[in-house]
């Protein structure tokens, strides 16, 4: 398996408590590769969060298996796995001072050592991430002042920031105006083709996604899914896939 490669084998994710078990879906296989732009597409509730924390690392699968560079992610330190996968969630921080620097900062914390002191290089990158998503007149803005949508850009600049090879985004465009969801899309896109990331996306703007994404996850209902290859379609054809019984 090559580097900034995942893979999930007969995955079923949801919630564990000391009593119970809650399968949200079940036996998910799919392989995601470095140059890949993913978007994931299924109504609520049928697992596209679950799935993007569980192959993060920051929730328990119920069964299967989830590999990352040819290793299973239980044998991965937490402090390596910070180097290979980020997420970006839509949780907001809150009850911290901190700025939009100080935040995006946090991205470089898995490079720095025990001090977390910033060298040379991390500054660099910080800068460069501030930039790539135009956050450069906030760096000194308090992160509990920003709207919903500078909130959102500024944590996808924290996940640059980690430069790992797989990018995971839960809902990224959720407080964007159109303009600015098409902006982010094209963004990413330009990640992928020039860095060869692999970006894996959960999103309901799919007429976005249709003209961005390279693959597609699509969850359905019954443990139904899809893995495919956007370039094996036309665009009609396509778009009536992915939509396929999500407006049903």
């Amino acid at each position: 398996m090559q580097e900034g490669c995942l893979e999930i084998k007969n995955l079923t994710i949801g919630y564990k408590s000391k009593t119970n078990i809650m399968v949200v879906f079940e036996n998910l296989n799919a392989t995601f590769k470095r140059g890949m732009f993913v978007g994931i597409i299924g109504k609520n509730g049928l697992g596209k969060s679950t799935l993007l924390r569980t192959v993060s690392g920051l929730q328990e699968k119920i069964r299967g298996e989830i590999w990352i560079n040819s290793k299973k992610i239980e044998l991965i330190e937490r402090n390596e796995l910070a180097k290979l996968v980020s997420v970006i969630l839509t949780e907001k921080v809150g009850g911290f001072n901190l700025t939009v620097h100080d935040l995006i900062s946090l991205g470089r914390i898995p490079y720095t050592n025990s001090s977390h002191e910033l060298k040379a290089e991390d500054v660099k990158v910080i800068e460069e991430c501030t930039t790539l998503l135009g956050l450069n007149a906030l760096k000194e803005k308090a992160v509990n002042e920003l709207s919903d949508g500078l909130f959102q850009k500024t944590m996808i600049a924290k996940g640059l920031a980690q430069e790992t090879a797989i990018l995971l985004l839960d809902e990224p465009t959720a407080y964007l105006d159109f303009p600015s969801k098409h902006q982010l899309f094209l963004l990413l896109k330009t990640i992928v083709d020039k860095q060869k990331n692999c970006i894996i996306t959960s999103s309901h703007d799919i007429e976005l996604l249709i003209k961005y994404a390279t693959h597609f996850l699509i969850m359905g209902e019954g443990n139904q899914f899809e893995f495919i290859e956007a370039s094996n379609y036309k665009t009609s054809e396509l778009f009536s896939k992915v939509t396929n019984g999500y407006f049903s």
